[in-house]
């Protein structure tokens, strides 16, 4: 099918949640590039919005999956899965994490998140415990609960009244939240490095103060790490930029490169709270999921991709920091290895990520005047020279600033 084929077909038949897309289908994907169905390369600096881990068509991962799929796709929890049991092992042996429960999606991991929370302490007895302190500006998903816990009015207030027991503070403001904390609070749920919002870093204090007051008053500490988390940052697991270890995390998006699955990944003490009977899944866990899930980490493993993407990442920091120097249009730069976002002080995001496109260079913007940078661990510094110099000459020809 022709693109305009696609379209058409799109906007008879699909629910419009997505408006009017950017006007491109893909046929396949090879590395860092996506194929248009006309046979245009794209090189690929959102990945899939932080989820294509080991770019596209990685050979270990196709191989997993097509060798699962021959096998097995399905099997229901009734009964044992070995590839199940072999990926809750490689996380918790690469984690702090003692128990996984695995789902389908990064909102799912963070509906089991709030629901161990709240079981945990219910079953300890406190009755009272059951409200969850969030942060302003955070995304923690698209369900009833999630959307609650999601300090985004422009995510939530359509769907009023919201799930109840979530109330949302500032982020790096550890006076608001010991505000916010009282009797009935059980768990403070955060995202180390906010994405949704504009890739918005956590700072070091902040981290160890929330940790504190969790501990001095009996509170379990969530991260969110659907986005943040897998290598993303340029360490496999973005707390551990920080020094603390949160009881119950969650992981998506890059977990399966591409593939479908979520894990919520939880201490003993707080794990063991979920008996059989409180939560489940028809599909989390499945053998194929996980077997994408293992073809990841054995990927990280082999070709060191974490590292090697903190190592790009700060390349294309110091690239960006040059340009922010040359461009006075450019108000910020943020984040942490290959989760990058750039402010501008003008509402240009959304037509320099259009003139990026018509560039054949994929990015995102944020409401309309960030842009965001998801690119897969397997990106090169040539490819960040691509980058940098397309980028340069779509600022220059908006802003009107010479070439240098």
């Amino acid at each position: 099918m022709n693109l305009n084929e696609i379209i058409a077909l799109d906007k008879k038949y699909f629910m419009n949640t997505f408006g009017d897309r950017t006007p491109v289908a893909f046929s396949y994907g090879r590395g860092m590039y996506l194929y248009s169905t006309d046979g245009a390369g794209y090189l690929d600096f959102l990945g899939g919005i932080a989820v294509s881990s080991l770019g596209h068509s990685h050979p270990g991962l196709v191989d997993a999956i097509s060798e699962q799929s021959r096998n097995m796709i399905h099997c229901s929890n009734l009964y044992y899965i070995e590839n199940q049991a072999l990926l809750a092992q490689e996380i918790c042996m690469s984690s702090c994490a003692d128990k996984v429960f695995f789902s389908n999606s990064g909102a799912e991991a963070n509906e089991g998140a709030i629901k161990l929370a709240r079981l945990y302490h219910r079953k300890k007895g406190s009755l009272d415990k059951y409200e969850i302190i969030t942060l302003e500006d955070s995304f923690h998903g698209r369900t009833l609960a999630t959307i609650a816990a999601t300090g985004q009015p422009k995510y939530n207030l359509p769907f009023s009244p919201l799930t109840p027991k979530f109330k949302s503070v500032p982020m790096n403001d550890l006076g608001a939240l010991e505000k916010a904390v009282d009797g009935n609070t059980c768990a403070i749920m955060l995202e180390p490095i906010q994405g949704e919002s504009g890739v918005n870093p956590a700072t070091y204090e902040y981290i160890k103060g929330v940790r504190d007051i969790c501990d001095k008053n009996d509170i379990l500490l969530i991260f969110d790490e659907v986005q943040c988390g897998m290598g993303r940052t340029g360490k496999l697991y973005g707390y551990m930029h920080y020094d603390v270890e949160p009881d119950i995390f969650t992981l998506a998006k890059a977990l399966g490169g591409g593939f479908p699955i979520g894990a919520l990944c939880a201490k003993d003490f707080v794990a063991s709270a979920f008996e059989p009977g409180d939560h489940g899944s028809t599909f989390g866990g499945n053998p194929l999921a996980c077997a994408a899930g293992l073809a990841v980490f054995r990927a990280y493993r082999d070709e060191k991709l974490v590292e090697k993407g903190a190592e790009t990442g700060a390349y294309i920091f110091s690239l960006l920091d040059s340009l922010k120097e040359k461009h006075d249009v450019i108000s910020d730069v943020r984040g942490s290895g290959l989760m990058i976002g750039m402010t501008f002080n003008k509402d240009i995001a959304v037509e320099v990520k259009a003139r990026m496109f018509d560039r054949k260079i994929l990015i995102g913007s944020v409401k309309k005047s960030i842009i965001r940078l998801l690119p897969p661990l397997v990106v090169k510094k040539e490819h960040a020279d691509i980058l940098i110099r397309e980028l340069d000459s779509v600022l220059s020809g908006i802003t009107g600033s010479k070439i240098q």
